[in-house]
């Protein structure tokens, strides 16, 4: 199928919807691909066509959320000491405002498949601000690889952790104790 055909866009633009309505409610491990076709209104088979199961269908429905969140992560100045920036606060204001979702992403039966490809995504934007000497001071004895993957669990742990909290604090709030620990806020 052609990637560009209208309908193959239609289509998948209606499972990605579908798997998001669906994940936000339940666990996306019990989400069947026949609850995500009913969804989507369309038949099973079409699902199958489109991608090879569940899980790729989850991963491909999250891409544009996993793309936002590393790229607010690898514009933060981690080099300059000041304020929280503006970026780390997007990223919690993201996850803030799809927070049952993520939720139920990153929670104990959410996807692995899922989490790995967030941590993957950070530490491939984190790796070129690193590269290019963009670390906190005092760092630079550690290989840039090795602190981009630092700062990428470290972030998903900070989420993950917020996202339980009851109630949940402000995203200004989380970003700051976030940026005293990963950045040069502290």
């Amino acid at each position: 199928m052609a990637e560009d055909d209208p309908r193959v866009r239609r289509t998948r633009t209606r499972l990605r919807s579908a798997v998001r309505e669906l994940a936000a409610t339940r666990d996306p491990d019990s989400i069947t691909v026949a609850e995500i076709a009913q969804r989507a209104e369309v038949n099973r088979a079409t699902v199958y066509v489109h991608y090879r199961d569940r899980d790729d269908l989850v991963l491909d429905a999250m891409e544009t959320a996993v793309g936002e969140l590393a790229a607010d992560a690898a514009r933060c100045p981690y080099r300059e000491p000041g304020p929280v920036p503006a970026a780390l606060v997007a990223l919690f204001g993201h996850v803030g405002a799809r927070a049952p979702l993520y939720r139920r992403m990153l929670g104990p039966y959410g996807s692995a498949r899922f989490c790995a490809r967030l941590r993957e995504a950070l530490v491939a934007g984190l790796r070129v601000p690193f590269g290019a000497g963009s670390r906190p001071p005092g760092h630079d004895d550690v290989p840039p690889e090795i602190h981009a993957h630092h700062v990428a669990g470290a972030l998903i742990g900070v989420i993950t952790y917020w996202l339980e909290e009851q109630p949940p604090r402000p995203a200004g709030e989380i970003a700051a104790a976030a940026w005293s620990l990963i950045g040069s806020g502290r």
